[in-house]
């Protein structure tokens, strides 16, 4: 018969035994993240993509994963907000001729988390903004103030406004198109060669509308839309990204590695492809003397480009930006956007150069 003292060290020891068990064991797998669809998910993020591609596509484009609102490969807005925002690097602005006087310094107006500033266009000395993650369009006033005119985007990703005002924005959700938004809500088209956008593949990302009612916007590629619905898709060898119009919309800019030319023809074709200048990634805009403004999404802030291409001079910015546009009053305000591990933020700087008045950008 066991010692009551031998019971009871029998018992500590089944117990140090069961412990160690326990803290060998594996821990439990984390939970699969829920599949994510609808309004802030990219088309070839959202869990019905795969199905979709695979049932309306002759040649289905490769499958592709991601975030909420996030293509693939990039952080899910909430890990930017965890991190908090990004710091601000040093920089002092020179002068260039014509352009911006040296000293000038960019001013924050606006941040927040997600993909929910991209696309900008001047709107009543101030901007709108296409808000991916929230599906909606946002405005910044003269005074800084925000509201939200136009909901229900399905992931808008960028608009543009053409010289008799009517407003366009790409839905980058499923299904992905692009759609007028003023002076009434309509789809413009969403289908290429008899089948979704979506089989074109990728994410369609910018968008520039002329004033005979059609709209040019990238996706992977470079694709116009004429006022009948019409999509042609025009350039070679292109992976695009920004597009933008001259002034006097004789001449469209793509950004690629550097920036592409394109000639206008009268009913929108393009013609005589050229390679305009090695500088130039993303987001682009015009000033009324036909100076470009591109981003380069670096350190090196944003290039000025001569009508011919030649650069005048950089920008240098607090953050990478990844698009620009001129607004303000006489529109001698620039403004830039910077989307950095998912966390966004609006500046404006003041210019010696002035936008083109005749058109939002």
């Amino acid at each position: 018969m066991m010692s009551k003292r031998m019971i009871t060290g029998l018992g500590c020891l089944a117990g140090m035994v069961a412990m160690a068990v326990f803290a060998q064991a594996p821990a439990p797998a984390p939970a699969a993240p829920a599949p994510q669809q609808g309004p802030g998910v990219q088309a070839p993020a959202d869990a019905r993509y795969p199905e979709w591609i695979t049932s309306k596509c002759k040649v289905p484009p490769p499958p592709r994963g991601g975030g909420r609102g996030a293509p693939a490969g990039q952080a899910a807005p909430g890990a930017a907000a965890a991190a908090g925002p990004p710091a601000h690097r040093d920089y002092a602005v020179t002068a260039i001729p014509g352009v911006i006087a040296a000293g000038q310094r960019w001013k924050s107006i606006w941040t927040g988390t997600g993909n929910n500033a991209d696309g900008i266009i001047a709107s009543d000395e101030g901007i709108l903004a296409a808000q991916n993650t929230n599906s909606s369009v946002m405005k910044i006033d003269k005074n800084n103030k925000v509201s939200f005119p136009y909901k229900d985007t399905n992931t808008g990703g960028s608009v543009s406004m053409n010289k008799k005002g009517a407003l366009f924005i790409v839905s980058r959700g499923l299904p992905t198109s692009v759609w007028q938004l003023a002076p009434r809500r309509r789809l413009v088209a969403n289908m290429y060669n008899g089948e979704p956008f979506e089989c074109i593949g990728g994410v369609i990302n910018d968008l520039t509308a002329d004033s005979k009612g059609g709209v040019y916007f990238t996706m992977g590629g470079l694709f116009y839309i004429n006022p009948k619905g019409e999509v042609t898709r025009y350039g070679e060898n292109l992976q695009t990204n920004g597009v933008v119009l001259s002034a006097d919309e004789k001449t469209l800019y793509v950004t690629t590695r550097g920036l592409v030319a394109f000639d206008v023809q009268p009913d929108g074709s393009l013609t005589n492809q050229r390679q305009f200048s090695t500088v130039g990634a993303d987001g682009t805009a015009i000033d009324s003397a036909g100076r470009i403004y591109t981003t380069t999404n670096g350190p090196d802030g944003v290039a000025v480009l001569a009508p011919d291409g030649k650069v005048l001079g950089m920008i240098p910015t607090p953050l990478n930006f990844i698009t620009v546009a001129f607004s303000g009053k006489d529109k001698k305000t620039l403004y830039g956007v910077a989307n950095n591990q998912r966390f966004d933020e609006i500046f404006t700087i003041e210019m010696i150069a002035q936008g083109y008045k005749d058109r939002a950008k």
